[in-house]
């Protein structure tokens, strides 16, 4: 294969062998591209892969479909940031995204959506759960942070601080990392103060957790494609007049939010949150969306591509490792929301174009 590759746009000349990328030329390679834009498989870093568009749970199959709509968008490692549903069968398919697993979210009754979560009775429980889902999980875990309490109608954090403390103890301690949602500002002081190592959403960032994320090196996953769907939330929670508003103002804020997290130095990476409110393979969309926020082009693709494989522990075209590559025949970076792989080559062989 021969193109040009970002961030620099600079020539790029890789051989495949045995579905990795070769240490040395193969004389008489058969040749799949000559020109176009090569990049690393793309990453979607906030996806859950068995919950269904509109809500409820897919079967394997419906969740099979769901990533293979991934893989034709040129994503090929996932983060599935919390499922119910069990897709470990999938790890065995050559043809499948590699997926990252964060196991089952974690909550407190009637604090997330119903039939999604691993609901504890007690939030001393947690520390326990956390480290049985980090054995089970692919070195991450997912907690609620933040959610609608129904008796003070507004968002409000699930956890006490001190729990948190011992909680994400118990993750590291197993050698998993810790991420939460949060759309709120309340829940995050805690969270960040205890060692949290990601936060999805993040609408609620303020000034001062901008800076304790920015000093600590916590990552940021805002998931913007989906807080579009903010207004709609708003909309329909017609009995909860605060978090409606609450809700409303996150969404019209957030572009100065984020773009304040950019310039304060937070890692960013791109997630579309697919699954439930959003359809997959729309990391096209994310990506756009991020260039909006304050990111530049070859940002936007680091957030989606070599840079977020970096922080999952994945490797970009490195001789040795699994040959996971799209090619654009355009530069996407002039229109990103509309780019689509012309080519996607996963553990060497191509799933999409044609050689």
């Amino acid at each position: 294969m021969r193109g040009r590759t970002l961030p620099d746009g600079g020539p790029v000349e890789l051989w495949i062998a045995d579905g990795e990328f070769s240490r040395e030329p193969i004389p008489g390679a058969e040749v799949l591209s000559t020109g176009g834009w090569v990049l690393p498989g793309l990453v979607d870093a906030h996806c859950h892969v068995g919950i269904r568009f509109g809500g409820g749970v897919e079967d394997e199959a419906g969740a099979l479909a769901q990533a293979v709509i991934e893989r034709d968008a040129g994503v090929l490692l996932l983060r599935d940031a919390g499922s119910p549903v069990d897709t470990r069968a999938f790890d065995a398919r050559r043809d499948l995204p590699t997926i990252i697993r964060a196991g089952r979210h974690i909550a407190l009754p009637k604090r997330y959506i119903r039939g999604l979560p691993v609901d504890l009775e007690d939030e001393s429980q947690l520390p326990d759960e956390v480290a049985r889902q980090a054995r089970a999980g692919d070195g991450w875990v997912k907690l609620i942070g933040d959610w609608i309490d129904r008796e003070t109608g507004d968002l409000a954090p699930l956890w006490s601080d001190a729990i948190l403390v011992e909680a994400i103890a118990a993750a590291h301690h197993e050698g998993a990392r810790v991420t939460a949602h949060v759309f709120g500002e309340d829940a995050l002081p805690g969270l960040l103060a205890a060692g949290i190592d990601c936060i999805e959403h993040g609408t609620g960032l303020t000034d001062d957790t901008i800076a304790t994320m920015a000093a600590k090196g916590t990552a940021l996953v805002p998931t913007l494609v989906n807080i579009e769907n903010f207004p709609d939330i708003a909309d329909s929670a017609t009995r909860f007049p605060v978090y409606a508003a609450h809700m409303r103002d996150l969404h019209s804020r957030v572009a100065d939010t984020i773009g304040a997290a950019h310039d304060a130095g937070i890692p960013i990476y791109a997630g579309t949150d697919a699954g439930g409110q959003v359809q997959h393979g729309r990391i096209a969309d994310e990506i756009a969306a991020l260039g909006k926020v304050g990111l530049d082009a070859d940002e936007a693709f680091a957030a989606a591509s070599w840079a977020a494989r970096a922080w999952l522990g994945h490797p970009s075209l490195e001789p040795g490792t699994s040959a996971d590559l799209i090619v654009y025949a355009d530069d996407p970076r002039i229109d990103p929301g509309s780019a689509r792989p012309d080519l996607v080559v996963l553990r060497g062989a191509v799933v999409v174009g044609s050689a």
